[in-house]
């Protein structure tokens, strides 16, 4: 190729870059430089087409919802690896684990004594007036004290390269089967590469979700039944939903294929009746039941709420972590770490100014230009004004319903999110990007597998890398 590629690759000004530094390759991507060279630009156009086709015809997609599009689209694959050098993965590990645990800890807390609360550390306005909080988990006992089984921790870079917690997403977390299709890409577009520079392996991350459920499952059955449930087709991550229920060798079930009998949850077959003991859920929790929550709710299974109090069910996640992961309570993470562990935060959290404080509203919307903000309840990108490219007209609604609802709303500053080189039309060319690496919590600890989805803004000059918002991906490299 490439060399003519390498030498028109342009750094942003004040932006971090993961693979350049004062114009030079950094240490940790040489090695795969050396390779990528040697390809001319046909080889590198025939591996992105053939990247597209099998993403097409493997139904590797994606659901933007409010692009006109239809239902699904295919998930842009960027061929150039994001690489990370084991050292600093081990740190972002290491950072991610005790986020984890203090989260999860927070969780019980929050959920049953509430000392977090008691001693002032998080004002319990701000729990009680999160709408994800559910009064329905206080005093429900989850088995070994886990909350938060699977987790997407999304990590950036600012411009000095230092690592950020953006956002702890607790819920149903999704991208991991995307994750693991950029792995298989990679080796079918660079077969020799990856071995070389031995490049870590992500592929074993059904086996140890599986290994945590069957575990928990174990407090109730010897030989526990482990279903995945999906809301269907038309969820965004139903490609995900099948993935990974096929990779684990669970039966992916919607809820109507579930009945409750006696407080127990049973799987309908055409054998009869099967019982279930482990639900990994990727429906939301008001959806869950609709006897107690959303009453309109088709997704859900009616009376699972009851089963799962009395633990004939164990369901992953936790129902309720939504009040941790909430946009506003996002700031008092590095005072929970603090509080319940007695240790510093390695990862940072971006600085984030809280609507109901007066002061720091009006400090953010004095700025908004140079702000983000975000409703505290939304996710994917959505509900979210970026101050320099916002209009007067978007600045003045946002500042109207923060100044309505200031609880719905933070403001942080505009981070300068790192670049990492992609190969759009014959060019490389840097795009901001993000780490999504996901965590899962079993009653052995936290796993961590080393790499991630690194999300891509594909768009030049966004900062948007939401697949919601028509980001892409790329896979990510952790070697020696």
């Amino acid at each position: 190729m490439a060399e003519g590629l390498l030498n028109h690759y342009q750094t942003l000004e004040s932006v971090f870059d993961e693979m350049m530094s004062d114009q030079f390759v950094r240490s940790h991507y040489q090695e795969f430089i050396s390779s990528f060279e040697k390809m001319d630009i046909s080889e590198m156009d025939q591996k992105t087409e053939l990247a597209k086709k099998l993403f097409m015809t493997q139904g590797i997609t994606f659901t933007v919802y409010n692009d006109g599009e239809g239902i699904e689209k295919i998930f842009p694959f960027d061929i150039v690896p994001r690489i990370i050098q084991s050292a600093e993965w081990g740190f972002i590990e290491k950072g991610i684990k005790q986020r984890l645990k203090a989260l999860n800890i927070f969780l019980k807390d929050v959920y049953h004594q509430q000392f977090i609360l008691k001693d002032e550390i998080i004002p319990s306005s701000l729990i009680y007036s999160c709408p994800n909080f559910l009064r329905e988990m206080i005093n429900v006992d989850v088995p070994f004290d886990i909350y938060t089984h699977i987790s997407g921790i999304d990590l950036i870079r600012d411009h000095d390269g230092s690592y950020y917690v953006l956002e702890d997403n607790l819920r149903t977390p999704s991208g991991v089967s995307y994750m693991l299709e950029n792995r298989k890409m990679s080796y079918r577009l660079f077969p020799n590469i990856l071995p070389n520079i031995k490049v870590k392996q992500v592929n074993n991350y059904p086996d140890l979700l599986i290994k945590n459920l069957l575990s928990l499952g174990r407090q109730i059955s010897s030989k526990p039944n482990v279903v995945l449930l999906t809301p269907g087709i038309y969820n965004s991550a139903y490609f995900e939903h099948t993935t990974l229920a096929r990779l684990m060798g669970i039966e992916l079930v919607e809820g109507r294929d579930l009945v409750i009998q006696n407080h127990m949850v049973y799987m309908k077959t055409t054998k009869g009746l099967k019982k279930v003991d482990v639900i990994y859920r990727r429906v939301d929790d008001e959806f869950l039941d609709p006897l107690v929550f959303q009453k309109t709710s088709v997704l859900g299974v009616p009376g699972l709420y009851h089963s799962y109090r009395k633990g004939n069910v164990i369901i992953v996640n936790a129902m309720g972590n939504g009040v941790a992961d909430d946009k506003a309570i996002y700031s008092y993470v590095p005072d929970m770490i603090r509080y319940y562990l007695g240790e510093e935060p390695l990862l940072k959290s971006v600085p984030t100014y809280r609507m109901e404080n007066m002061d720091e509203r009006k400090f953010a919307i004095e700025n908004m230009d140079k702000m983000v903000i975000k409703k505290t309840d939304e996710s994917g990108g959505y509900g979210m004004l970026i101050g320099d490219v916002a209009t007067d007209e978007e600045i003045a609604e946002f500042t109207k319903q923060i100044n309505l609802n200031p609880r719905n709303y933070i403001a942080q500053p505009i981070i300068k999110l790192s670049t990492s080189p992609c190969y759009i039309n014959g060019v490389l060319q840097p795009r901001r990007v993000d780490l999504r690496p996901f965590a899962l919590y079993g009653p052995d600890g936290i796993d961590i597998v080393p790499g991630g989805l690194t999300r891509v803004a594909m768009k030049e000059g966004s900062i948007v890398v939401n697949s919601s918002q028509g980001g892409g991906s790329k896979d990510t490299w952790v070697v020696d």
